[in-house]
């Protein structure tokens, strides 16, 4: 779940709690936001696929730069660039480094005293490779994560591994990851190591023939069956008679809070769609008595010339929701780069 979502005290509990790290959740570009924050099966051009499984790699990447924002609520910013480029021997390989800034604090002492402010941000530089095998591409990421509050400041090492099956004549892909397999290799002084955010996701996205439609479907969180957390302690109700009920588990409810469904409207080479649904951020970050849209989320994708920009809206609660932008471009054209 979103790294600022435990702030949100009047939302309902949260699995991403449990872990340190917890910002290699989010989306950190348009596409991936758009098909429901995840994807381990959408073979685009977009470098910043890396993130979503290694073994998106592919050769419509290859020479790309993509440069992405993401405005979240409050005053919590990311920025992120990936590039992919191609290599005779040794595949093809992406780059991506990633800076969340949640904003600025203010900082006081014991007795209440301002003392200036302070900052918290987070860091994620990435290094991938992929290898084609037939139909098959094997890919897989190292990543270095930072992680400051303060000037106090938390590392930790991560591995992504992935692959993905392209069927050879129909647009449809199968991808599987195994996602933030890693150590903390320093926690926060003061603190003991905690867990990362580990997850096997499994997805497929398949465009059926003479249609112009792709979906996107993703079960994610598949090492753990129950995802759902319940405070039974603030989400009793009391009826009129005076009898109190306390909430309980449907397991249609921990079924779905696995999934993100995704869909594509495309309107040519150039231009399309997107529209899609978290199930696990709604339940997590609705309000008792409204949604105000989480989980949901669209946007769409323009190509003009060498430049492709890509535009997500995603609700995260009645409060407000985040905004993504993506700019894309081949890069090595501009500077005549060949293989």
């Amino acid at each position: 779940m979103p790294a600022f979502a435990g702030g949100l005290t009047v939302a309902h509990a949260q699995v991403g709690g449990q872990s340190v790290f917890s910002s290699l959740n989010l989306p950190p570009a348009a596409y991936l936001a758009g098909v429901g924050g995840m994807s381990v099966s959408g073979r685009t051009a977009d470098p910043n696929m890396l993130y979503g499984n290694p073994a998106l790699l592919n050769a419509d990447m290859d020479g790309r730069l993509a440069l992405s924002y993401g405005g979240y609520l409050g005053d919590i910013k990311q920025s992120t660039a990936a590039y992919v480029r191609n290599s005779a021997k040794l595949g093809r390989w992406g780059f991506g480094l990633s800076y969340l800034s949640y904003g600025d604090f203010d900082m006081y002492d014991p007795a209440g005293n301002p003392m200036g402010k302070f900052s918290v941000n987070d860091y994620h530089l990435s290094l991938s490779n992929a290898h084609e095998v037939g139909p098959f591409t094997m890919g897989a990421t190292a990543r270095f994560a930072v992680a400051g509050i303060a000037g106090n400041h938390s590392l930790a090492t991560l591995l992504d591994v992935g692959s993905v099956f392209k069927h050879p004549e129909k647009d449809w892909t199968v991808g599987l990851a195994v996602k933030n397999l890693g150590y903390q290799v320093k926690p926060f002084d003061g603190s003991s190591r905690e867990p990362l955010p580990f997850d096997v996701q499994l997805g497929t996205s398949i465009k059926p023939e003479h249609m112009p439609v792709r979906f996107t479907i993703t079960a994610h969180h598949l090492q753990q069956f129950d995802i759902v957390y319940l405070d039974t302690l603030q989400s009793r109700t009391q009826s009129l008679d005076g009898t109190t009920k306390v909430p309980k588990k449907s397991v249609g409810d921990k079924i779905a809070r696995h999934f993100t469904v995704g869909g594509e409207l495309l309107l040519g080479k150039g231009f399309n769609i997107r529209v899609s649904y978290n199930h696990m951020r709604r339940r997590e970050l609705r309000l008792d008595n409204t949604s105000g849209g989480a989980g949901l989320a669209f946007g769409g994708m323009l190509r003009l010339g060498a430049y492709q920009f890509e535009y997500t809206r995603a609700m995260y609660h009645v409060s407000g929701g985040a905004n993504y932008i993506t700019l894309t471009r081949n890069v090595d054209e501009l500077f005549g780069k060949k293989d």
